[in-house]
């Protein structure tokens, strides 16, 4: 399992950890979105992009970047990042400056940069962070960074920290929905983690499996699921209206009722 996919959903749905993760704060909510987005020449796709709205100009893009292993072209990394911020700047001209964020899970898996970007070793336009040496750094960590942060302990280590953060976010974590993410994103790190165990030896290893089982977390997990629903239907709905469906025809589409649909372009009304 890579970890790329845990840091860019981690960020897409809390892009403030990331401003954690640099030591900065955050921008106020709403200020950015994370994005994969399409060099044109290339067809290429760069995966992890926080781009800030656009009444924003003054705040940077941020690029990242997530290595979890070590390359056999070392320097590769380095010039395929570069070359990648480069051609995007190129294909979509922003207002904004930027900033490359690149996060080593072990420090052993950055190759050093090559003498052609020197220049970028003290700049602020790059920011290197490495999980194992920041992995004793709890202090003032929020749950999700202190979740991320178990990528860079050592195995032996790993499940006593896990047991502990959870049981940190069952003391301050009062809304139960955001206490089921936090457990999902702790167990997910642990998969990661522990390839050879199955996700029911996980669940054990961290107590979880008595914890699922009770009447909040079950409700958690239905509310959640309802979420994700809600957020499907604000996304087709439109499409489908658009393309002159009658609301009858969207709901037998959707496998949902009229009056959901209803509800839903409401809300878009609403919103406009």
């Amino acid at each position: 399992m890579k970890t790329d996919f845990i840091f860019y959903e981690l960020f897409q749905s809390t892009p403030r950890v990331l401003f954690e993760l640099v030591g900065m704060t955050a921008p106020e909510d709403g200020m950015y979105s994370f994005v994969s987005q399409e060099v044109k020449q290339t067809r290429f796709q760069i995966d992890g992009i926080l781009v800030p709205h656009y009444r924003r100009p003054e705040l940077p893009i941020y690029f990242i970047e997530v290595q979890g292993y070590k390359q056999k072209d070392t320097e590769s990394l380095y010039h395929n990042f570069f070359s990648e911020i480069n051609l995007y700047l190129n294909d979509y001209r922003p207002q904004n400056d930027w900033r490359g964020v690149i996060i080593f899970t072990e420090r052993r898996f950055d190759p050093g940069l090559p003498q052609h970007y020197q220049d970028y070793a003290k700049s602020i336009r790059l920011q290197r962070i490495y999980l194992d040496r920041m992995a004793e750094e709890t202090e003032g960590r929020s749950l999700e960074v202190e979740a991320i942060q178990l990528i860079g302990v050592k195995e032996q280590k790993t499940a006593e920290r896990a047991r502990a953060l959870i049981n940190r976010a069952r003391r301050e974590v009062t809304d139960v929905s955001s206490l089921a993410e936090v457990i999902e994103l702790v167990n997910t790190v642990c998969v990661y983690k522990f390839p050879d165990l199955s996700r029911e030896e996980i669940e054990t290893m961290l107590g979880l499996s008595d914890l699922r089982q009770t009447k909040v977390f079950q409700e958690a997990k239905a509310e959640g699921a309802e979420e994700e629903r809600d957020r499907l239907l604000l996304l087709a709905v439109p499409a489908l209206l658009e393309a002159g469906f009658t609301t009858e025809q969207i709901a037998s589409k959707l496998k949902t009722d009229v009056p959901t649909i209803n509800r839903i372009i409401q809300q878009q009304h609403g919103q406009n």
